[in-house]
């Protein structure tokens, strides 16, 4: 069985984490829709149907840990209002399981006000699996391990059919990690990745968009991507295989 296993039909995985089965979830966004209604989009808050759906898919794996692989948090800054509130009540929910958030560039401040495990920034190891959340680069530990868990991209793909409609779809990116990127900016070619897979998670929150990773002129977040993955394959959420992302 694969260390990093998606949930079927389900933007999030199940990770073994040796002693521990997690259940790993990416981009959350707590409180987007604060953020929509300022930009001037009136939406009802969706937090709770989060909510439920983390509860739902902890009951579904038997996870013994939820690890949220970043952007817990919405509001890059100090989180207030919707954006402070979910997260709380997201704590209170959660409180039967252990839970590590390993810090996003949305998280902000949140590590001072949430009683989970907060990870460093560069990423955590738990048994063969590296997670981070990809704004920045990765720890040589984190490399070293034989999976590397990555969110912050939201990939996704665009699909058309032959009358010109089309459809945005969230996808995984699963495939063999190279060193080029890594070697390239510590300036070595000892950067350990050597056998390593990599696995990208959808966003788990629907409303933050995403990249479409097989559209050329599309630039992607993450400053190891695509060069980190250039031969991955990208999987549907209900584990249909499309093959390698850039011919989808």
């Amino acid at each position: 069985m694969a260390l990093v296993e998606p949930v079927r039909d389900a933007p999030a995985a199940t990770a073994d984490l040796g002693s521990e089965t997690a259940l790993v979830i990416a981009d959350y966004h707590a409180g987007v829709e604060e953020q929509l209604r300022r930009d001037g989009v009136e939406l009802e808050s969706r937090g709770p149907d989060r909510r439920a759906r983390v509860r739902s898919l902890i009951d579904r794996t038997g996870a013994d840990r939820v690890l949220f692989l970043g952007d817990l948090g919405n509001h890059i800054g100090e989180p207030s209002g919707a954006e402070l509130e979910e997260p709380l009540e997201l704590e209170h929910d959660l409180h039967d399981v252990a839970v590590t958030l390993v810090p996003g560039n949305h998280d902000g401040r949140l590590g001072d006000v949430l009683e989970f495990d907060i990870a460093d920034g560069d990423g955590v190891v738990f048994g063969s699996v590296g997670f981070v959340h990809g704004h920045s680069w990765p720890s040589e530990a984190v490399l070293d391990a034989d999976v590397l868990a990555v969110g912050h991209e939201h990939p996704t793909v665009r699909l058309t059919d032959e009358v010109g409609g089309s459809r945005i779809e969230r996808v995984w990116l699963r495939g063999p990690l190279s060193s080029d990127p890594f070697e390239t900016h510590a300036g070595t070619d000892t950067v350990p990745v050597a056998d390593a897979d990599l696995v990208v998670f959808p966003g788990f929150n629907d409303l933050v968009g995403g990249t479409w990773v097989n559209v050329d002129e599309q630039d992607f977040l993450s400053p190891f991507l695509p060069d980190a993955c250039p031969d991955a394959d990208a999987y549907l959420l209900d584990g249909t295989r499309l093959g390698p992302f850039r011919a989808v």
